[in-house]
Parts: C-alpha cells; sequence; structure tokens
C-alpha cells in the first residue's frame, strides 16, 4: 500500500468512525416504528406495546406500533427485513417466525441468519396442557396412561401446525412414548369455545391467556405447564419436567430485531433502552397481565439464543416429518 493509499484507507476509516458516532448521538431523530407481526389484543400485541412505550420513554422518542399480521407473523417480520436499515423500523418478532417456519415451510421470504440484527428478547410465556373437566384423568400421568391405552385417539387442539404449542406436544408425544390426534385451529381464541363446550377435550395453549379466567373459574382443568419453571399465574400447576419427564422445557418467545445492515451503535442503544424501560413497575404489571416472563439479553446472547432454537426445532421437525398445509 503506498502512501496516498494509506492516507485513503485511514480517511475512510475516520469517516466510518465519524458515521457510527454521530448515527449514535443523533439517534432516533424521528418516531420509531415497531411492527407487531400479529394482530392486535394478543399476548405479542402487548409485549410490543409495552416496550414501544418502555423504549420511548427512556429514549424521548415516539415508538409507534404497527400491527402487520398474516402468514404466522412472517409477512410483519418480513417487511423489518426488507426495511431501512436506520433503526427507524424494527419488529417484535417470534419463535414461530425465527425459529419454526424456515424449517416448516417450502420457502420464508427473509433469511433469519443474514437478515435480522438481534437486539434483545423480550419475553416468553409458558405452553399449558389444559382440558374440560370431562376428561378422564386429572394430571400429567393420567393423561400418559390414557393415550397409551388409546394410541392415536385422544385429541389435542393447538393454535395451528408448526406453532410453538403443537411442537411442545410433538416433543411431549416423543418425550412420552404416546400418539396423540392433533387438531390444529386458526388461534387460540377459536379453541375456547369448544374446549368449554367439550366438543374437544383437550388443548395445547401457546399462552395462559385465553384460558386462564376459565381455569381460576374452575371450568377448566390446567394439568402442566411447559416452562422450566411454575408460572407465577398457575403457581399450584406443575411443570411437565415436574411431572416426569426432567429437563422438558418449551415457551414461546419473542424478541426484538431490526434490519441486518443497522448500525451496531443503533442495536446497542436499541437493546439499552429496552433494559433499562424493562425495569419499570408498569412494564412488569404488564407482562404479569399476559402470564408472561419478561426478559433481556444482550444482541449477542438473542443471536446464539435464535441459533439453538433453530438447531432444536428444525430437528424435531424432521424427525416428526411435521409439514406445513
Amino acid at each position: 500500500m503506498d502512501r496516498r493509499q494509506f492516507i485513503g484507507a485511514a480517511g475512510a476509516g475516520m469517516a466510518l468512525t465519524h458515521l457510527n458516532g454521530w448515527a449514535q448521538d443523533s439517534y432516533p431523530a424521528r418516531p420509531v416504528k415497531l411492527i407487531v407481526p400479529f394482530p392486535p389484543g394478543g399476548p405479542t400485541d402487548v409485549m410490543g406495546r409495552t416496550a414501544a412505550k418502555a423504549m420511548g420513554d427512556v429514549l424521548g422518542q415516539s415508538f409507534v406500533v404497527e400491527n402487520k399480521a398474516g402468514a404466522a407473523g412472517n409477512i410483519g417480520t418480513d417487511a423489518v427485513a426488507k426495511a431501512a436499515p436506520d433503526g427507524h423500523t424494527i419488529g417484535l418478532s417470534a419463535i414461530s417466525s425465527l425459529a419454526i417456519a424456515p424449517h416448516l415451510m417450502a420457502s420464508v421470504p427473509f433469511n433469519v441468519d443474514k437478515d435480522f440484527a438481534p437486539i434483545s428478547l423480550v419475553g416468553t410465556t409458558p405452553c399449558a396442557i389444559v382440558v374440560h373437566p370431562s376428561a378422564p384423568f386429572s394430571d400429567l400421568k393420567g393423561l400418559v396412561a390414557y393415550a397409551k391405552a388409546n394410541p392415536g385417539k385422544l385429541a389435542y387442539a393447538s393454535s395451528g401446525i408448526g406453532t410453538s404449542n403443537h411442537l411442545a406436544a410433538e416433543l411431549l408425544q416423543t418425550s412420552a412414548g404416546i400418539d396423540l390426534l392433533h387438531i390444529p385451529y386458526k388461534g387460540s381464541s377459536q379453541i375456547v369455545p369448544d374446549l368449554l363446550a367439550g366438543t374437544i377435550i383437550m388443548s395445547v395453549e401457546s399462552s395462559l391467556t385465553t384460558t386462564l379466567q376459565h381455569v381460576r373459574a374452575g371450568k377448566l382443568k390446567a394439568l402442566a405447564v411447559t416452562s422450566p419453571t411454575r408460572s407465577k399465574a398457575l403457581p399450584d400447576v406443575p411443570t411437565v419436567s415436574e411431572s416426569g419427564y426432567p429437563g422438558f422445557a418449551v415457551e414461546s418467545w419473542f424478541g426484538l430485531v431490526a434490519p441486518a445492515a443497522t448500525p451496531a451503535a443503533i442495536v446497542q442503544k436499541l437493546h439499552d433502552a429496552w433494559a433499562k424501560g424493562a425495569k419499570t413497575a408498569e412494564a412488569q404489571t404488564a407482562f404479569d397481565n399476559i402470564a408472561g416472563t419478561l426478559r433481556v439479553t444482550t444482541p449477542q446472547e438473542f443471536g446464539a439464543f435464535i441459533k439453538a432454537e433453530n438447531n432444536r426445532w428444525g430437528a424435531l421437525i424432521r424427525k416428526q416429518n411435521i409439514k406445513a398445509d
């Protein structure tokens, strides 16, 4: 490298450093759009609005939630991938798009490894095994015994093929050596009326949001939760792990991502805003209301987590030969 090349390279490096510093100091320059790839009102929407409020308060700028639902979260997640990488469009994506869809579907419009800059996990919700009181069993041990005596006949509802609750049931089948009949619905809200009526006697729920009130009222019974620890919302309900399957753990998870080329300084500033905002009583109460667990991780930790979850669920999907409709 001659002297002119050296000076040019040094100048470019200084310019890049200056640009990154400017981006960090001036960001956010205008309101930030936070895309939630699911309809309003559900637990994902609550998490997205909670994160938007918390981060906006910290950074002194509006974070505006845009619900962009469809294709199990893939449409909104793709919109984040294709947005300008300046930190003014980010998204709250989920296990369904970032760890399941790439293995379940023939193709998805984004590349999880290349198209996103992870910011932080935001929250998790436990899946729960919920039954109608008429079910011929009252705990997980009884469920497994009944299923073994009636292979392929015990039906359960889920909120759709390839959802976290569907995969939780698939993992339970491989762990317990049972064969259940899967009845996929188009969302948890559609399951509840049939479950209350006894039309279907069992559901594996993606969160406790839609059934918690009915469990507390005695109209439904929760046999177990799939999270590593018991849910604060139902502290008397054991985990699957406690019920005879040590190490069993499945949670629906949700996290903040930005387009891949977003400057690292901006990603870090977004992370720091969530980490600080997540400590407020307001944020914690919002998560308690949906029986969720508030989470904060570094961008690097979240990136490693996404890769580990892809490996885990990709292997199960292939083993069970699960295919999308």
